[in-house]
């Protein structure tokens, strides 16, 4: 019987070494890229409907809050990056008769205008369409930035 003997290239060796030495960098640069993508069509989406109802004006606070979160792992261990709403919102208060009270959150208010309210206004989804739309998008934004990362080990 015929054999082979395969010999691991020292090159190729330190790489690997340089690469589980540098894992978490890489991650959060690839799901950086990717969450960029989805935050962009996010807040495409978002402008395309703020102050459309006839209940809403734009100020500008909750499209400006609009961002991505620093790479976290979750419970499982997985390691993510959150496109979201950046709290608090300015200082408000509404004066109703002789009480006031807080504004709502920039969270609360993204949700009415995502799922609408009851009788009151019609849904305006903007993340999750941003999230089905930008899908393919944001892989190939990952992947492009991980053999960015493992071509300059």
């Amino acid at each position: 019987m015929a054999t082979a003997k395969v010999i691991f290239p020292d090159e190729l060796a330190a790489k690997i070494a340089k690469l589980a030495e540098r894992t978490d960098e890489i991650s959060e640069k690839a799901l950086k890229a990717g969450g960029e993508v989805v935050l962009g069509a996010a807040k495409r989406n978002l402008a395309a409907v703020i102050g459309k109802t006839k209940y809403s004006r734009s100020t500008g606070e909750l499209l400006s809050s609009l961002g991505l979160s620093p790479m976290k792992i979750d419970r499982d261990g997985n390691p993510n990056v959150r496109v979201g709403f950046n709290e608090p919102r300015r200082k408000q208060t509404a004066a109703k008769g002789k009480r006031s009270y807080h504004v709502a959150t920039n969270a609360m208010i993204a949700n009415v205008i995502e799922y609408g309210r009851h009788g009151k206004q019609s849904p305006k989804p903007f993340m999750k369409p941003a999230q089905s739309s930008s899908k393919s998008t944001c892989k190939a934004a990952m992947i492009a930035a991980f053999e960015r990362e493992i071509g300059n080990l």
